[in-house]
């Protein structure tokens, strides 16, 4: 069972469970898929296998090797590519995105549900300027928490670590500010993202979070007393095999055309 497979069935198990689909929809943009392309990459960029389907064409994309070989029962050319690459690239084309075929996670996405994934994911974070006054114990849901860690997860290395707490701002508005302590320079606006899309889709209706990111001073330290502390392991570096398919390259991802 993958995390898009775990999240697929908590998805099925309650139609009316809006947190959970949100939840498919998170896990999918940060699953890496395997496309279905034609032919092999050329120049930096792969063509999508599109197949007719009765509300019109369709890319086939499978979170496993595993899955796309039973599912097809021969040799394809594929490119590797995040979720989120795919549905950007395919958004406003008018094409779907078949996930998992003959699969028991199997889920056919309408170009239209394409289309709000990636405008979702394209949705920047407003930018702004406060006075903090006071920081207070964080009181936010389980389920923010854990879309948290999930970002958090993929951005290792990005900072040092992160902190959470409650904050009161001179203009007496009430919130809840996340802090990034020590972050890279170049990474400030990623991971003002990452925390964006852990809100929208922890599925919390009128939530608010500021993002900010603190260097390890007087600050940082105060909301270290009274928040909590999110750690930010660095990733291990995986071992690369002699030869990748196209598009396995997460350096040189290619480009759907």
């Amino acid at each position: 069972m993958t995390p898009l497979d775990h999240a697929y069935a908590q998805m099925a198990a309650d139609d009316a469970d809006d947190a959970a689909r949100l939840t498919y929809y998170e896990r999918l943009a940060e699953s890496e898929l395997v496309c279905l392309t034609d032919g092999e990459a050329r120049e930096g960029a792969v063509t999508p296998k599109l197949f007719p389907l009765e509300d019109g064409p369709y890319v086939l994309a499978f979170d496993s090797d595993e899955k796309l070989s039973a599912f097809t029962g021969i040799t394809n050319t594929y490119a590797a590519l995040p979720g989120r690459v795919i549905a950007r690239q395919l958004a406003g084309q008018g094409v779907g995105l078949a996930v998992n075929l003959g699969a028991d996670s199997a889920m056919l996405l309408p170009p239209e549900a394409v289309d709000w994934l990636a405008g979702t994911l394209d949705h920047a974070p407003e930018q702004a300027e406060a006075v903090p006054t006071a920081f207070l114990p964080p009181q936010v849901p389980q389920r923010l928490l854990d879309a948290l860690g999930q970002k958090l997860a993929h951005a290792g290395g990005l900072a040092s670590h992160a902190l959470l707490a409650g904050v009161s701002y001179s203009d007496g508005r009430h919130g809840h500010l996340l802090a990034f302590i020590g972050a890279r320079e170049e990474a400030e606006e990623a991971l003002a993202r990452s925390a964006a899309e852990a809100l929208t889709f922890s599925g919390i209706d009128a939530g608010e979070m500021d993002v900010v990111c603190l260097p390890d001073g007087p600050a940082a330290r105060r909301m270290a007393e009274i928040g909590m502390r999110l750690d930010m392991p660095a990733p291990q570096a995986p071992e690369r095999p002699a030869n990748r398919a196209p598009g396995t390259d997460p350096e040189r991802p290619p480009r759907l055309r």
